[in-house]
């Protein structure tokens, strides 16, 4: 796809050790398509495993710490509708391998399974599965480099969908009608697939495809009058929800705890996944030490990622910034950060020794208000 952005005018930059369009030139226009309107973006350097098999629920079930994806439901009109379940892949440490979506992709006949990873933990995650997973019951293809995912941003996102056709006879108003991971899906088990996003602030679908059929995809809606949306717009509408991505601010050194995931990855009814132990001793026994929290910045220039959070005299730092953006919608420059337990919310934290005072606040689940709200 890289000549396609290229001609749409795309200015690249290093996101996760990647090469992605930063912009189209006009970040600004590009921001109000993905709040006023419709916008695309290309998110196909996120990997993408199938795992299948005799029994790969059943393997991959003492690897994930989430709910495992159920079988698609027919639709009258064609296709089926189905699931994804978030999830944490985590050490015997409790310490995170990855984040992902597992999506039922198979038959009653035969089990599939499709991890949709970010690229940060897609290398981690094969060596991970390769340890863990019997292959004569579970097998792992990466399938990263002959499919894709383009996400379209935006109040008219549902309409544009429905208006190309992507999953036979979805109208708006079923799309509109999904919740948060549960997807829509063509005919066949490696159909495209229409998947509700709430990784960003706003209305955002995903849409999986093979490779050349998102070039096609691409194509036909930026044709319809779909602005290209570079991974400036979407790390900020990202950090405005409030969410957390694995290479950004999340890594192998993090306990889900600390991301405020637990909520949304852990299913605690289920049966014994690598690294339970942890999770459960910090659900009944225990807390840990940082949590990631919201900081508003006021009009000050963004800070660099890394910065270190200070309070009052204390030389000592009590955190640090993972993302930060100037966001149109705060009206201020914010921040994602992971701060110490004992900073209580709505209290001022200084970013760096002698940089500007910012106040901390709660995501409560992965949300937060602008200053006036």
């Amino acid at each position: 796809m890289r000549d396609v952005h290229e001609a749409a005018g795309a200015l690249f930059g290093n996101v996760a050790g990647v090469e992605l369009p930063r912009h189209y030139g006009d970040p600004s226009g590009e921001y109000e398509s993905a709040v006023g309107a419709v916008g695309v973006v290309d998110r196909s350097h996120r990997g993408r495993l199938v795992v299948s098999g005799k029994a790969p629920i059943q393997m991959l079930g003492g690897v994930l710490t989430g709910r495992m994806p159920a079988e698609r439901v027919e639709r009258p009109g064609g296709g089926s509708t189905g699931r994804g379940e978030y999830s944490a892949v985590l050490t015997q440490k409790g310490r995170m391998v990855t984040d992902l979506r597992a999506f039922h992709t198979g038959t009653s006949e035969e089990e599939r399974v499709l991890l949709d990873v970010p690229a940060a933990g897609r290398e981690a995650l094969i060596g991970h599965l390769a340890k863990f997973l019997p292959p004569r019951l579970a097998k792992v293809e990466d399938v990263t480099g002959s499919t894709g995912m383009l996400t379209f941003v935006g109040p008219g996102s549902t309409r544009m969908i429905a208006e190309l056709d992507l999953v036979g006879a979805a109208t708006a108003d079923d799309l509109d009608g999904l919740g948060e991971d549960e997807a829509i899906s063509a005919t066949g088990s490696d159909g495209v697939r229409v998947v509700r996003t709430k990784e960003v602030r706003g209305t955002a679908f995903d849409v999986f495809a093979e490779g050349e059929a998102v070039r096609t995809l691409w194509g036909r809606a930026v044709a319809a009058g779909v602005s290209p949306v570079g991974q400036g717009v979407w790390q900020t509408l990202r950090v405005e929800a409030g969410r957390p991505e694995y290479g950004q601010d999340m890594d192998d050194t993090t306990i889900p705890y600390e991301a405020g995931i637990v909520e949304r990855a852990v299913d605690h009814t289920k049966g014994c996944y690598t690294g339970q132990e942890v999770i459960v001793r910090i659900r009944d026994r225990g807390h840990v030490n940082r949590l990631l929290r919201g900081l508003l910045l006021g009009d000050v220039p963004t800070p660099v990622v890394g910065v270190e959070l200070f309070q009052g005299d204390d030389e000592k730092t009590v955190g640090r910034i993972t993302s930060a953006v100037s966001s149109p919608h705060f009206g201020e420059a914010i921040a994602l950060a992971y701060v110490r337990r004992a900073v209580e919310t709505r209290t001022s934290v200084r970013v760096g020794v002698d940089g500007p005072l910012a106040e901390v606040r709660e995501l409560t689940p992965g949300e937060w208000a602008p200053r006036s709200l």
